[in-house]
């Protein structure tokens, strides 16, 4: 299928979770304006409808990640991008097995099964799997040690799938955002103040001075859907700043 410069996408089908706001919101906004018909999934039925309200070129589906139905909207799927997932600070001292599940249920199970879904229609269209992980995939988080497990476990099925699937034609890769200017902590159950502690704390440690912005991954999960990328496959790229550094 062919595509221009500026619609790299152009005909391809994409599904993104988690489409109602921040790096998903904008994702499916940056597939949309490169040529995607694209379906944004999530739990929010109106701020789904407010992500397609941003672009013609996106509908909506209200449900639950963990749910299956979302795959065959269209009969073709090209891109998954999971993005969806929880997050929660939680020191070992305060350890809460209903805690733990709801961290590897949305963030490990529920990619896990859309990728599963989606694998017939990335095989017959030589297809990408674009994973959302977090610079705490690959780096301590004090206080937060399962939410970056899950992270990290995302990581890892990103390079197995991406070996397993090379000789299908199906890539897959991540994107691993440092801290960014959503509304993840409030949806974690941080109050007001905390989150502005957390943000001064976190753009004091990032060597850039600024947290990221959703189009900022965004653009660079554009890159990774890219289908004249046949070559890139098995990659997490880390858009946080220069944190990882420091």
């Amino acid at each position: 299928m062919s595509s221009s410069p500026s619609r790299p996408c152009a005909g391809r089908v994409a599904v993104v979770t988690g489409a109602g706001s921040g790096i998903g919101r904008a994702t499916a906004v940056a597939l949309a304006e490169a040529g995607a018909h694209v379906l944004g999934v999530g739990r929010r039925k109106e701020a789904l409808e407010e992500t397609a309200r941003a672009h013609a070129g996106i509908a909506s589906l209200p449900l639950d990640i963990c749910e299956e139905g979302a795959v065959d909207r269209w009969g073709r799927l090209d891109v998954p991008v999971n993005n969806a997932g929880a997050t929660a600070l939680m020191p070992l001292a305060e350890t809460d097995r209903s805690v733990i599940a709801k961290l590897f249920e949305p963030n490990v199970t529920a990619p896990s099964l859309l990728a599963h879904a989606a694998l017939p229609h990335l095989r017959e269209v030589s297809g990408s799997i674009v994973n959302v992980s977090s610079t705490y995939g690959h780096r301590p988080l004090a206080g937060g040690a399962h939410y970056a497990a899950t992270k990290s476990a995302l990581e890892q099925l990103t390079r197995s799938w991406a070996l397993e699937l090379a000789r299908d034609g199906v890539r897959v890769n991540a994107i691993a955002p440092g801290p960014t200017e959503t509304g993840v902590l409030a949806a974690a159950g941080l109050t007001g103040e905390a989150i502005d502690e957390v943000r001064s704390y976190e753009r004091e440690r990032i060597p850039t001075g600024r947290l990221g912005a959703p189009r900022d991954v965004a653009d660079r999960i554009l890159r990774l859907a890219d289908p004249q990328g046949t070559h890139l496959t098995g990659q997490v790229l880390t858009i946080d700043g220069g944190l990882e550094l420091s």
